[in-house]
């Protein structure tokens, strides 16, 4: 893909992550569920590579912070380390793994259990500068259990979407 199209495609997925938060905002639990910034930044890492996926990860959940006040601060900081590290360790495993339909999911689930333990630690970091208790089962209920749902929906629609993008925008 050209640096022009990658340029043009990582600039949609950063408008797809500041706006699908809308789709599902009006239930926060049912937006917290889904993780709908999430589906972004990991098909740019696929479609685009890791500089300009980690780039659209760390940018979304701060300029969502700054243009609609959501997500709130310190959870946007950590959402943006969590997101950014979502982008670069997909965009890095897909380009070092074979270009087989199986290794996708291999790079996918690993930048996933990768972002939610960055997603961890800065939590971790925040909540011991704030004086917040952020326990191993608030990590777990947090990072894995409320948001099942998504974490189901990105390992089976990222791939597949992933191949249609492709095989429409290589001509």
């Amino acid at each position: 893909m050209s640096r022009t199209k990658q340029m043009i495609f990582s600039a949609l997925f950063l408008a797809l992550a500041l706006t699908l938060p809308f789709l599902t905002g009006q239930i926060p639990t049912f937006g917290k569920m889904l993780c709908p910034m999430h589906f972004p930044v990991l098909l740019c890492a696929f479609l685009c590579g890791p500089f300009w996926a980690g780039a659209v990860g760390l940018t979304a959940p701060l300029l969502r912070f700054v243009l609609f006040h959501a997500p709130m601060m310190p959870n946007a900081a950590a959402m943006s380390a969590e997101l950014m590290t979502y982008g670069l360790v997909c965009g890095i495993l897909y380009r070092l793994l074979p270009k087989k339909f199986g290794f996708s999911y291999a790079a996918l689930i690993t930048a996933m259990i990768s972002g939610r333990l960055v997603w961890g630690v800065v939590t971790l970091i925040i909540s011991g500068i704030n004086s917040n208790p952020f326990t191993f089962s608030a990590f777990v209920s947090s990072a894995v259990t409320e948001s099942l749902p998504g974490i189901i929906l990105q390992i089976l629609l990222i791939p597949p979407v992933t191949l249609i993008f492709k095989k429409y925008t290589s001509k």
